[in-house]
């Protein structure tokens, strides 16, 4: 199994966000400190606050802030949100599934079975857990913080969109 890029950097933008609770990081600085594409992290921004995880605010003093707190998102729910739309096998895209094995395959129970076990997995964590004592992570996603400082428990990334 391989994530789709949209859903590593939806993870990479979270979790710097949340490392950054309290001011604002700029795009280019998550884009250089997740070794993403900003092209790319513009994108995910925009998804990202389409399904509510984060608030946008254009403008030279906007960004993005976490729209709930970091222990309210399950790391299950931002995956079923950007795999959605990609199947897992050719058995699973419905309509497009030209498997002439559907009907009599039982690799596809298998796989029913082991997808169920993996989001068990990630709805049982939040993002508060992993940002939670990880001095590794918070080393790597520490941004510098400008002179405007936001409210208690607010994230920023800039929207430079």
């Amino acid at each position: 199994m391989r994530l789709t890029i949209r859903t590593n950097l939806a993870m990479r933008v979270l979790m710097a966000c949340a490392v950054n609770t309290g001011h604002m990081v700029r795009r280019a600085e998550i884009a250089k400190a997740a070794n993403a594409s900003e092209n790319h992290l513009a994108q995910v921004v925009h998804l990202l606050a389409n399904e509510g995880y984060i608030d946008t605010t254009r403008g030279r003093s906007g960004g993005i802030a976490l729209a709930r707190s970091p222990d309210s998102i399950t790391i299950g729910d931002v995956f079923r949100h950007f795999e959605a739309g990609v199947p897992f096998a050719e058995c699973f895209a419905g309509d497009d599934n030209t498997c002439p094995l559907s009907a009599v395959c039982r690799l596809r129970v298998a796989l029913t079975a082991a997808l169920e076990a993996f989001y068990g997995v990630l709805d049982s964590m939040t993002l508060q857990d992993l940002i939670a004592d990880n001095a590794g992570l918070e080393a790597l996603l520490n941004l510098p913080q400008p002179d405007m400082m936001l409210p208690q428990g607010g994230c920023t990334v800039a929207a430079q969109l």
